[in-house]
C-alpha cells in the first residue's frame, strides 16, 4: 500500500538500536503531583460507586457483620494484590523505552523473543485488550460523572429530576473541549486530586474514630468467613467489588508521561492508603447506620459539607473521564502508527508536549456513545453491571502477556514465576467470570464494542498485508528499471519523492508518473515510512539511505510509534542524498488504490467491504505525513485483494 502511515515491518523486526528517548528531568515530587491528577482520577472515584454497588447492585448482599468486613477485606486485597504487587511491583517494571500499556507490552515482548509460533496469538490478544479499552473509554464518563451529580440527591432529594440533564451537560461540555487541549486543565489536575484525596482520608479517620474495631476488616480471615457462610453471594460480590481497582490499568498505560518510580511512590504513600482509609470509613458508617448503603459515600460527610463534597466529586470524575478519553487518543495514535488502525486527523494542542493530542473522529464517537449510554442506563447503578467486565477481561489479558513476559523474556525461576501467575489468573479469572454472570444486565456493553472495534483493527491489519502482497507481486525490480528508465527518459530539474511502503520493488506511482507524464526528475526518492516498535527512534539512526545510482536513492524513515511522522521536518535533516531538500523544488507522488473484486479472496466479502470503507475514508497521506499541499501529486491505481 503506497503513501501509507503503516510500517512494512512486523512487530517482531525492530532492533534494539532503534530506542532512544527518556523524561525529561523533573523533580520526583512533581511528577509524582501529576501522576496523582491524570493516572490515579479513575480509580480514585470509585469509592463513589464500589462499595454501594457490592450491597444494592445487581446481588444484592446483607448490610451485616460479616458481609461488611467480608467485602471491605476483598477490597484490600484485591488492590493489594492487583494494583501494588501486580502492576507496580512487576509489570510496571516492563517498559518498552519508558513507555507502558497494553500495546506497549505487545511489542516489547514479540521483539524480546522473536517470531515464535504463538506470536500471532499473543498480538491477538493485545489487539483485544486494546479494543476492551475503548469499551473503558466511554463507561468510565458516563459512570463516574453520574455518580457524583447524584450526590445531589443525598443532599436534596428534588434535585432527582436534574441529575440527568446535569450529567449530560457535563459530559458534552467535557469533549467540546477537548479541542482546545487539556494542557492549562493539566496544570489544576494534580492539586484538585490531591485534595481530593486528602478529603477522602479525612472523611474515612472521621468514621473510623467512631468504630475503630472496623480495622480488623483487612484480616484476610474476613473473606474466609464470608465465602464459608454465603459461597454463592460472595462470588456474585467480586463483579462490584473489581470496580475498586477500575483505572488500575492506568497506572502502566500513563508511566510514560511519568515514569515508574513517581507514579508507585503516589500509589503507595497517598493513594492507596486515602482509598483504604475512605472504604473503611464506609464501612464504619455502616455499621452504625445501614441505611446509609443508598449512597455511604456522599453520607460519611456532615450535612453541611455534603454540597462542597459532590462538587470536588464532579470535579474529580471529570478529570477522571479527561484521563480516559486522553488515553483513548494516544491508544489510537499507537494504533495508528503501528498498522492497526487507518491514518486519522492526529491534531497536536501543545508546542511543547508531544503527548497532548486530539483525534477529532475519536472524540465524537465517543461522545455520542458516552449520551448513549446514559440515555439507556439512566443511572449508575445500572451501569456498574457494564463496567466490570471491560476491566477483568483487560487484566486477565494483561495476565497472559505477563506470562510470557516472566518465564520466555526475564527468564524468572520457573517456581516463583509460576506462583505469581497462577495467584494472578486465579484472582483475575474469578473476577472475570463473577462478572459474565451480569453478561444480559449491561455486561454486553464493552464487549460488543471490543468485539466491533476488534473486528475494524484486524480487518485493517489484513487487508494491509493482503494489498502490500498483491503490490509487491507486480513490482518491477528496481535494478531493472533503473538501467531501463535511466537512458530512455528525458530527466527534468528538481526533486521527486515517491511514497511507498514497500522497500522493495518500484512504486506504482512512479511507474504511472512515466507512463503518463514520460520524464523523470534529476533525483528520484524513493521513500519509506517505517514505524518501529519502541515509542521513539534515536536521531541520528532516523534515515537509511542506499543510492541507487544514475540520480535514484532509496530513503527509509524510521519513527517510533509515539512520534509524529513529519516527513519534511525528517528529509531537512537528511544530508547524504546528493543536495539538501528544498521544499519548492521538491514534488511528492503518492499513490491511492481502488480495490476490485479478486478470484482469490484473502478475506471474505464482508471483511474486504470493510477494508475498502476503511481505505476510502482513510485520512490524506499528505496531511498525515505533514507533506506541503502545493507540492503533491496524487496518482490512482487499482489492486485485487
Amino acid at each position: 500500500m503506497t503513501a501509507s502511515h503503516q510500517s512494512e515491518a512486523s512487530l517482531q523486526d525492530v532492533p534494539p538500536d532503534f530506542q532512544s528517548g527518556g523524561h525529561e528531568p523533573a523533580s520526583t515530587a512533581k511528577l509524582a503531583l501529576g501522576a496523582i491528577g491524570v493516572v490515579f482520577g479513575d480509580i480514585g472515584t470509585s469509592p463513589l460507586y464500589a462499595l454501594k454497588e457490592s450491597f444494592i447492585g445487581h446481588h444484592e448482599l446483607p448490610v451485616d457483620l460479616v458481609h461488611l468486613y467480608g467485602v471491605l477485606s476483598l477490597i484490600f486485597w484485591t488492590m493489594m494484590i492487583i494494583v501494588t504487587v501486580k502492576y507496580v511491583g512487576i509489570i510496571m517494571r516492563a517498559d518498552n523505552n519508558g513507555e507502558g500499556g497494553s500495546m506497549a507490552l505487545l511489542a516489547l515482548i514479540t521483539r524480546r523473543t522473536g517470531g515464535k509460533r504463538w506470536t500471532s496469538g499473543l498480538i491477538m490478544l493485545g489487539v483485544f485488550a486494546t479494543a476492551l479499552f475503548y469499551g473503558d473509554s466511554i463507561i468510565t464518563p458516563a459512570i463516574s460523572v453520574l455518580s457524583a451529580v447524584e450526590g445531589l440527591t443525598v443532599v436534596q432529594q428534588s434535585m432527582s429530576p436534574f441529575v440527568l440533564p446535569i450529567a449530560l451537560v457535563i459530559i458534552v461540555g467535557l469533549f467540546f473541549l477537548q479541542a482546545r487541549g487539556t494542557d492549562a486543565m493539566g496544570k489544576l489536575f494534580g492539586p484538585i486530586v490531591l485534595v481530593y484525596f486528602l478529603t477522602l482520608a479525612a472523611l474515612g479517620v472521621y468514621q473510623i474514630l467512631q468504630r475503630p474495631e472496623v480495622l480488623s476488616a483487612l484480616n484476610p480471615y474476613w473473606i474466609a468467613q464470608l465465602v464459608i457462610s454465603d459461597p454463592v453471594r460472595a462470588f456474585l460480590a467480586l463483579g462490584s467489588v473489581v470496580l475498586a481497582v477500575t483505572g488500575a490499568e492506568a497506572l502502566y498505560a500513563d508511566m510514560g508521561h511519568f515514569g515508574r518510580r513517581p507514579i508507585a511512590l503516589a500509589w503507595i504513600y497517598l493513594v492507596f492508603p486515602a482509598l483504604m482509609l475512605n472504604y473503611l470509613g464506609q464501612c464504619a458508617l455502616l455499621m452504625n447506620d445501614p441505611a446509609a448503603v443508598q449512597n455511604p459515600f456522599f453520607l460519611m460527610a456532615p450535612e453541611t459539607l455534603r454540597l462542597p463534597l459532590v462538587i470536588l466529586a464532579t470535579l474529580a470524575t471529570v478529570i477522571a473521564s479527561q484521563a480516559v478519553i486522553s488515553g483513548a487518543f494516544s491508544v489510537t495514535q499507537q494504533a495508528v502508527q503501528l498498522g492497526f488502525i487507518p491514518r486519522l486527523r492526529i491534531m497536536h494542542t501543545s508546542a511543547s508536549a508531544q503527548g497532548q493530542i486530539y483525534i477529532p473522529f475519536v472524540n465524537w464517537v465517543l461522545l455520542i456513545l458516552v449520551i448513549l449510554l446514559i440515555l439507556i442506563f439512566r443511572e449508575s447503578t445500572n451501569l456498574a453491571a457494564a463496567y466490570g467486565i471491560a476491566v477483568t477481561g483487560t487484566m486477565f489479558i494483561t495476565s497472559l502477556m505477563m506470562m510470557v513476559l516472566v518465564f520466555r523474556v526475564w527468564t524468572w525461576n520457573k517456581w516463583v514465576a509460576g506462583g505469581a501467575i497462577t495467584l494472578f489468573f486465579f484472582v483475575d479469572g474469578m473476577y472475570l467470570a463473577s462478572n459474565l454472570t451480569k453478561l444480559v444486565d449491561g455486561g454486553w456493553v464493552p464487549l460488543l464494542v471490543g468485539m466491533i472495534v476488534f473486528t475494524l483493527l484486524t480487518t485493517w491489519s489484513r487487508g494491509r498485508k493482503l494489498m502490500m502482497d498483491r503490490l509487491r507481486e507486480s513490482a518491477m525490480p528496481i535494478p531493472v528499471f533503473v538501467a531501463s528508465a535511466a537512458n530512455s527518459a528525458v530527466r527534468v530539474a528538481g526533486t521527486a519523492v515517491f511514497m511507498t511502503s514497500s522497500a522493495d520493488g518500484v512504486p506504482h506511482a512512479l511507474l504511472h508518473n512515466l507512463k503518463h507524464n514520460k520524464v523523470l526528475h534529476e533525483r528520484v526518492i524513493l521513500l519509506t515510512v517505517k514505524i518501529a516498535d519502541v515509542p521513539s527512534v534515536d536521531p541520528t539512526k532516523r534515515c537509511e539511505i542506499e543510492d541507487l545510482g544514475r540520480g535514484f536513492f532509496r530513503l527509509v524513515l524510521k519513527f517510533g510509534f509515539m512520534e509524529e511522522a513529519n516527513v519534511p521536518a525528517a528529509l531537512a535533516q537528511v544530508t547524504a542524498c546528493g543536495q539538501e531538500f528544498r521544499m519548492m523544488e521538491t514534488s511528492f507522488f503518492l499513490a491511492r488504490q481502488t480495490l476490485l473484486p479478486s478470484a482469490r479472496p484473502g478475506m471474505p466479502i464482508w471483511r474486504e467491504k470493510i477494508f475498502a470503507w476503511m481505505l476510502r475514508n482513510a485520512e490524506s497521506a499528505m496531511e498525515f505525513f505533514r507533506l506541503p499541499t502545493n507540492r503533491v501529486v496524487e496518482l490512482g491505481s487499482q489492486v485485487e485483494i
